[in-house]
């Protein structure tokens, strides 16, 4: 069994809310009426040493007002985007794409159609951290799986296409956690390149989430670098954005998702409250 792990530098700042992300994973995973199964998420949090990590810290997600808030807002956008690249990979994108997927294992726990090939894109050292602790867990993947070691900040297409991607082929692409924690030149940059490697056909599942009051201060309980590098993400509505660059989008709020699969409106986003934001999901079809 791993423990006491270093987290990987890749893990560090905004990265490592993935750690707290894979909590609310393990949470979810144990509630009888739960949106998704991930029997491997605990396990991350159990290598970590608590002293490297604040959401290794808490006995429960609950401990740390930031995953209490966001906990209802993780389990909807977890089945969501699962459904999502499913349906895509169903419907003839055997190609899959996710982008900066942290300890993701959708590779692992989803059951995909015969033939597809997963590409799993984040920094070396979470790559490696992921893998030493699904081995030890005898952890096996469910496609054809392609780990590629890049930086979304240089030019992971080219190094994406180096491992195998064919671009001329549709894909399923997945930004999850990703846009509000990028400036609005850098979301455009990334919808960018993801176009310009999308054949016709290609799908992308996404989610973003509006900064506010509630948000920050809960933020601002954990770490100063975790509240500064919030960057707020596109400048315009999803569906504009993604229809600009020549998507066709469905975007849907957290609130219309909730209702849809019976839970709860996410507190972080509870309308009634003057301190909350909006959360969105959505997906997009390249014609």
């Amino acid at each position: 069994m791993t423990t006491n792990a270093d987290v990987p530098e890749g893990l560090n700042g905004v990265g490592a809310t993935a750690l707290g992300v894979a909590a609310l994973r393990a949470q979810e995973s144990r509630r009888p009426d739960r949106l998704f199964d991930d029997p491997y998420a605990q396990h991350f949090l159990d290598a970590v040493d608590p002293a490297t990590s604040p959401w290794a810290v808490a006995e429960t997600p609950g401990d740390v007002d930031f995953l209490r808030l966001t906990a209802e807002q993780v389990a909807l956008r977890t089945r969501f985007l699962d459904q999502a690249l499913l349906h895509a990979a169903q419907d003839g994108c055997d190609q899959v794409v996710l982008l900066a997927c942290g300890v993701d294992t959708r590779a692992f726990r989803l059951p995909w159609p015969t033939g597809v090939r997963v590409f799993e894109v984040d920094f070396a050292d979470v790559l490696a951290f992921r893998d030493t602790v699904l081995t030890q867990h005898g952890a096996t993947s469910t496609c054809q799986r392609v780990e590629v070691a890049a930086d979304l900040r240089e030019d992971w297409p080219r190094t994406l296409i180096e491992a195998g991607l064919d671009p001329t082929r549709p894909t399923a692409w997945l930004a999850e956690g990703i846009l509000y924690a990028l400036p609005p030149e850098a979301t455009d940059l990334l919808l960018e390149r993801v176009t310009a490697a999308s054949a016709p056909g290609s799908v992308l599942a996404l989610d973003h989430v509006e900064d506010s009051e509630l948000l920050r201060t809960t933020r601002a309980e954990i770490s100063a670098e975790l509240l500064d590098l919030w960057q707020g993400g596109p400048a315009e509505a999803l569906d504009t954005w993604l229809a600009r660059y020549g998507w066709r989008p469905s975007v849907h709020d957290a609130t219309e998702v909730a209702a849809h699969y019976q839970r709860p409106t996410p507190a972080a986003f509870a309308p009634e409250r003057a301190d909350t934001g909006h959360a969105w999901l959505a997906t997009a079809e390249l014609p």
